[in-house]
């Protein structure tokens, strides 16, 4: 069993995980396939200061988040907050290419926003939801349109507007999770009710 890493910053994540440096210090979008876990971090588990949304394909293996484990086959969203802790189990037998994206924001880019208050009423972020979120290919779509205008945004020569602009996209990413979840466990409550 290995350690606990905290990871307290995206450019500490960027170097943990081989990647460039990111091009804003408080918030990232990274392609899952340019990932990689050096050796010795391998069996570790992880707790970043920071908010990270994923969207993974083909993981390789499963992931522990609080005591639910996750098959990442398919296409799956992953939600997690500052300070929970999780753990990635690497299968060695996985042959199939890892795709997706990784949105990092750091809790400093929320600071004295409507988001800042308002991101604890998104409740895939804790424990105690015990699923993830399966997402149709036409979902997938609507969530990658939204990643590609975060990036186009903070790509661009940041100004008064850029953190508004980047927070209504976040948000309106965070409500369409909520509209999937929903979708999802009114899916599953109607497969499972006898008549």
């Amino acid at each position: 069993m290995g350690s606990i890493q905290r990871i307290k910053t995206i450019s500490e994540y960027h170097r943990a995980r081989l990647l460039p440096p990111p091009e804003h210090p408080l918030i990232s979008i990274v392609n899952y396939a340019d990932v990689q876990i050096p050796p010795k971090h391998q069996g570790n588990s992880w707790v970043f200061d920071f908010y990270f949304i994923s969207l993974k394909r083909n993981i390789g293996g499963k992931i522990k988040y609080g005591q639910q484990e996750y098959d990442f086959d398919e296409g799956i969203m992953f939600f997690i907050a500052p300070g929970q802790v999780f753990s990635i189990e690497r299968d060695t037998e996985a042959t199939a290419e890892r795709s997706g994206w990784m949105l990092l924001i750091h809790p400093d880019f929320l600071w004295n926003t409507a988001l800042a208050k308002n991101i604890n009423k998104y409740e895939y972020f804790g424990y105690t939801l015990h699923e993830a979120l399966f997402v149709s290919k036409k979902e997938e779509d609507t969530m990658m349109g939204i990643i590609e205008n975060i990036r186009q945004e903070y790509q661009a020569n940041m100004d008064k507007f850029s953190q508004n602009i980047i927070l209504s996209h976040v948000e309106t990413l965070l409500n369409y999770s909520e509209r999937f979840y929903n979708r999802q466990f009114l899916t599953r409550k109607k497969q499972t009710t006898k008549f």
